[in-house]
């Protein structure tokens, strides 16, 4: 979102919405809705209040009462109320990213009435969990205190979550806000969470309980580096590059969620505005997709366009351009302002004001907001007393314990033993962080618990700063954070980053600790006498490649932002109440990937006459500080192949090197791969069985090592499973063609599950 940036849109927002029906007096809230038969029986009369029709019938009723000036109203984020149809106005700008969020001006927080809502850990967190379960559950729960927050009349219906943008550059502001690097785990994570938000429980598909979207569409990721900014960024994008790693997120909301909406982006693609796009919008979403829902511009793209692009002379152009291309809702003022003129002059027919109206309505239709009171509806009765419950809570520390990412631990130095420790110094800038634990687009969280106070619980603590904050300009309070760690029997040092280092509107030029925090690190583990844990606490990944070599500093966790238990996640991490199995999301790059790459630069794929190292696992040509998918546990695991094949015979005719992915051949081209997984070791733990895919280089610029699935298993001491993967040939194992067609190709095929590989010959 711009709001940040654009305050003048912000404020405007909440006047609108504050000026609307959401509020009452003496600070008590209702719900708005429309259709309030109780209240107004005369509404009786229009078919769009029968719920007893289907919904196409009921929105087609509505929009053909609305006069233009009305319409217009009614496809921007703030819409208008029409007393003479019933209608109140409506917010649809809310956000739930990793919990309800104040940030949108839909959904607020009042100590009174709802003080806050369970804030789980920053979504790069959850993502390193790799568990599809747990993605959908926060989701639902969210659900859960999302129509809590809208029957007390603090909230709206409609979320702009979950983001599914790649994690493409390490520097990247928002990189926390999305799944990572890989688009089958972003695609996975964003279908669980779109269904966890959205399913009512009744299996009825034309019913939703909250709206979720999938934003930023596309090639999103880029927010504010050196002189280049979203606003005024165009990404030159090759057709392999959409089709191979930026678009499958976006197409699997779509197909396998039903996602409510797609927001578009700021950026320019390849010289035109995403929110202008036909091709994008009209042609792909609505058309190749079968998107059942909006789409809707962030906030305010048209005004992006207009003023800081250049794309046309006149406001009403812009405002016709993004009809035209499919835009169905506005998030600003823009369509308000400027449709009328634009249907008037003859840039843009009435008939696409009214598919855009018609695709709102359907939305509200579907989430029951045409239906009359929501306490007569299904989730009426979902109250304050749903929201921060101890379960939800409980959840949130779940959450976060699953996802921590134990990266060194050198001579079985963790877990710590309490009873063995009579002090524990607790070293670091946010070793005590509150607000840094949520990250961006969090609300107000039902409460904290620190690191500090999660590690005090167990043993006595000394707790020195290191630095005044992350940025750690002086170095005036080291020899007081050394002190203590010459005292103690062990060290936790908590370092990283917070929003004032990465965040929307504001990406990273460096990569390794901020500021002074490595010397910090270097000159406690060198006083300690005892294990010395260094914790990250970030949204993107950090050069921590002085501490990996470090023999005095035993271990390494990634705590990315950890939400509202985080402290008390990481002491169970470090005190072996929990058995660490989380996995990187992304690949943690040396600072020298920032000193010697462009952020700008879209490729995906290495180019070597340029020496040009690529991007994400799948691409990337050098050295890394940690990989994808890397991640220790205080367990042993073994995989022992069970079933595989050795060959796959296609039935076709005639083949080079690789037949289309969208051959008639592809619906029953499908096998298994059954493994043994065994835990060798002596904590129960929960185990990520990653399968990956080394491709034939016969279709140019294949990606080397491609993730096909994964599960998530939980296993006690010496136990085993057994896990399968049944793989769909043409869905999982295509690549890319330069032409953005998928492709399979023939030949060897290399499968591989942690140190197990096994062969697979395709041939025709």
């Amino acid at each position: 979102m711009a709001f940040q940036e654009r305050p003048h849109l912000f404020i405007l927002l909440v006047v609108c919405i504050f000026l609307s029906s959401f509020l009452s007096v003496s600070a008590q809230y209702t719900p708005s809705y429309a259709c309030d038969i109780d209240g107004n029986p005369k509404l009786k009369e229009f078919a769009f209040c029968n719920t007893s029709l289907d919904v196409r019938t009921r929105v087609h009723d509505l929009v053909k009462r609305m006069t233009l000036h009305e319409k217009a109203g009614s496809i921007v984020s703030a819409a208008d109320k029409i007393d003479r149809l019933g209608i109140p106005s409506y917010g649809w700008w809310s956000e739930a990213l990793h919990g309800v969020s104040d940030t949108g001006p839909a959904t607020w927080f009042d100590k009174n009435v709802v003080p806050g809502a369970t804030s789980y850990p920053q979504v790069i967190l959850t993502a390193a969990s790799f568990n599809e379960s747990l993605f959908y559950t926060i989701a639902k729960v969210v659900s859960d205190e999302a129509r809590a927050m809208y029957n007390t009349g603090v909230a709206g219906l409609t979320y702009w979550s979950p983001n599914v943008n790649i994690y493409r550059d390490p520097r990247w502001g928002r990189g926390q806000e999305t799944p990572g690097e890989d688009p089958v785990l972003t695609s996975r994570f964003g279908v669980a969470y779109v269904k966890g938000l959205q399913e009512t429980g009744d299996h009825n598909k034309d019913r939703l309980k909250l709206g979720a979207c999938c934003k930023h569409y596309t090639a999103y990721d880029l927010d504010n580096w050196t002189s280049v900014d979203r606003f005024h960024f165009n990404a030159i994008v090759t057709k392999q590059d959409l089709e191979d790693t930026y678009n499958p997120p976006f197409k699997s909301c779509v197909i396998d969620a039903n996602v409510a909406s797609i927001m578009c982006s700021f950026n320019k693609l390849n010289g035109k505005p995403t929110c202008g796009d036909k091709e994008l919008l009209q042609d792909t979403v609505r058309g190749k997709w079968k998107l059942n829902g909006y789409i809707s511009s962030d906030c305010d793209s048209l005004e992006v366009m207009f003023n800081d692009q250049k794309w046309e002379k006149t406001p009403e152009q812009v405002a016709a351009d993004a009809l035209n291309a499919g835009l169905d809702l506005n998030c600003g003022d823009s369509l308000k302002k400027f449709t009328e003129k634009a249907v008037k002059d003859g840039l843009v027919n009435e008939s696409a004001v009214d598919r855009a109206v018609t695709n709102n309505f359907v939305t509200l239709m579907r989430l029951g907001f045409f239906d009359g009171n929501p306490s007569k509806q299904i989730f009426g009765k979902l109250g304050k007393k749903d929201i921060c419950t101890k379960a939800n809570q409980d959840l949130a520390r779940e959450a976060a314990r699953q996802g921590i990412v134990l990266l060194k631990n050198s001579l079985g130095s963790l877990p710590l033993v309490p009873s063995f420790i009579k002090t524990l110094a607790v070293i670091g800038p946010n070793a005590n962080a509150t607000r840094t634990m949520i990250g961006n687009y969090a609300g107000v969280p039902c409460k904290y618990t620190t690191p500090l106070q999660g590690l005090s619980d167990s043993v006595k603590t000394m707790y020195e700063p290191g630095c005044t904050d992350v940025k750690c300009t002086s170095t005036h309070m080291f020899e007081n954070a050394t002190k203590a760690a010459a005292m103690a029997d062990a060290v936790v040092l908590v370092m990283g980053t917070d929003l004032s280092i990465e965040h929307e509107a504001l990406d990273r030029i460096e990569i390794d600790l901020p500021g002074q925090q490595n010397l910090l690190v270097s000159e406690v583990a060198y006083a300690a006498r005892g294990p010395v844990i260094l914790v990250i606490m970030s949204g993107g990944g950090i050069d921590v490649t002085f501490a990996k070599c470090n023999p005095k500093i035993t271990s390494i966790l990634w705590v990315g932002f950890p939400g509202q238990e985080g402290g008390g996640a990481l002491a169970d991490v470090i005190y072996g109440r929990y058995n660490p199995g989380g996995r990187l999301p992304m690949t943690w790059y040396p600072q020298s990937y920032a000193e010697n790459i462009a952020m700008t630069n879209m490729n995906m794929r290495a180019e070597p006459t340029t020496s040009y190292p690529g991007r994400s696992y799948r691409f990337y040509r050098g050295e890394t500080v940690y990989p994808f998918g890397y991640g220790l546990s205080y367990s042993l695991y073994v995989h022992h192949l069970i079933k595989a094949p050795t060959h796959l015979q296609v039935p076709i005719n005639k083949a080079n090197t690789s037949f289309s992915a969208t051959d008639g051949v592809c619906n029953k081209l499908t096998f298994d791969v059954d493994i043994i997984v065994t835990n060798i070791g002596k904590m129960s733990g929960s185990h990520t069985v990653l399968l990956f895919s080394y491709p034939p280089q016969v279709i140019h610029n294949s990606p080397h090592k491609q993730l096909l699935d994964f599960k998530k298993v939980q296993l006690g001491p010496w136990n085993h499973t057994s896990v399968s993967f049944k793989i769909d040939v043409c869905k999982q194992m295509s690549v890319v063609d330069k032409d953005g067609n998928r492709k399979v190709a023939l030949g060897r095929h290399v499968l591989q599950i942690g140190d197990l590989k096994h062969n697979i010959s395709i041939k025709v």
